[in-house]
């Protein structure tokens, strides 16, 4: 079988209650716990991938200070604060990969597929799993499990991610019994 690992990404406090409060990363919370919860019942690696900027990061010229490393912005909601034998990786950019050890820590672990999950559907998650389908990963993105920044654009960013990057679409409950036969 091959093996999985989820990916939580930037469900940190400025992206959920934080500078870009969002109602409705506040909302799939729970779809989080459960997810976790089961990763952990079934021994899946659970890695956060959460951004973590210095003061000259390039991507600050865009959106302004958020996610500042130390800060508590950058920290993951309380709700999902990782377990001891959860993976935290802090990124720069819009990538989960993109010089933050993800790929080697993946390769170490022998995952070949990603459970993309978290925020912001359109920007990270979207960037992420370009790096993910170019690294050789599987990818399959619960979509209860991520939002983007307009509500109206979750189905076509879910599509794109199928259409680009092959990524599986898959509700939750489907992914959570993909482990139960494991």
């Amino acid at each position: 079988m091959m093996k999985d690992a989820v990916l939580i990404i930037d469900m940190v406090n400025d992206f959920v209650t934080g500078k870009f409060k969002n109602e409705r990363a506040q909302k799939i919370i729970p779809a989080f716990q459960k997810l976790i919860a089961a990763a952990h019942e079934h021994n899946v690696p659970v890695i956060y991938c959460s951004d973590a900027h210095l003061p000259n990061d390039y991507e600050l010229n865009i959106w302004g200070e958020h996610c500042m490393k130390g800060t508590w912005g950058a920290q993951v909601v309380p709700e999902l604060a990782p377990q001891k034998a959860d993976f935290s990786l802090h990124k720069r950019t819009y990538c989960a990969f993109f010089q933050t050890g993800l790929d080697s820590l993946l390769r170490e672990l022998k995952v070949e597929n990603i459970i993309l999950t978290g925020v912001v559907t359109d920007i990270c998650v979207l960037n992420t799993a370009a790096a993910g389908f170019f690294n050789g990963y599987h990818e399959i993105v619960p979509p209860e499990t991520t939002e983007p920044l307009k509500s109206e654009t979750k189905q076509d960013n879910l599509n794109y991610m199928h259409d680009n990057y092959q990524a599986e679409i898959m509700a939750l409950d489907k992914v959570i019994d993909r482990w139960k036969t494991k």
